[in-house]
């Protein structure tokens, strides 16, 4: 039989190997290094993100504020019934979390696809403006708040799938400096 080749390889190579101990500061010296690189970077960037998420909440509250009282004519789904008005309380509560999420994850790798979400949300926004028309025309149809649900759908559906690709994008790029 053949002699294990990796016990021939580690006897060959006996004492040749590096086993002296680093000097007793060395981690705190690295780690103190470490966060002299790190941290201004760091601040900065999440100072801009929290800034720009309150940003977001904030116009988009507005928003939802100057639509309901400039346009007295139209109807929003909590107008429909108290249940109605817990649900669309539910979805505004819940797409400001996804987009607060989002733009704490915002980097310049996928602002890109930040911005393209943000230009979809217009369009839904905008349906759901047309929408609050035909509840006023068609008596509160039950298929008009139904599309008004499902348009408060499409767009969690939306911020989720933004979510899930910029994890995607994270976490590929945390996985590329150990590939090489």
């Amino acid at each position: 039989m053949k002699k294990d080749t990796l016990t021939t390889l580690f006897k060959e190579l006996e004492g040749r190997f590096d086993t002296e101990e680093p000097q007793e500061d060395h981690r705190d010296r690295f780690l103190e290094k470490l966060q002299q690189v790190e941290k201004p970077v760091q601040t900065k960037t999440r100072n801009w993100r929290k800034l720009l998420a309150v940003a977001a909440s904030i116009v988009l509250v507005v928003m939802v504020m100057l639509t309901r009282n400039s346009s007295p004519e139209l109807k929003e789904l909590a107008d429909v019934s108290p249940e109605m008005e817990k649900t669309q309380d539910f979805f505004t509560s819940t797409i400001n979390r996804e987009l607060f999420q989002i733009q704490e994850k915002a980097t310049p790798e996928n602002q890109e696809l930040i911005d393209d979400a943000i230009i979809r949300l217009g369009q839904l926004e905008e349906a759901y403006e047309s929408l609050k028309n035909d509840l006023v025309n068609s008596g509160e149809d039950k298929r008009v708040i139904y599309a008004m649900i499902e348009n408060f759908q499409n767009r969690i559906d939306l911020l989720q799938q933004v979510l899930a690709q910029i994890d995607a994008i994270q976490t590929l790029h945390t996985l590329q400096p150990t590939a090489l």
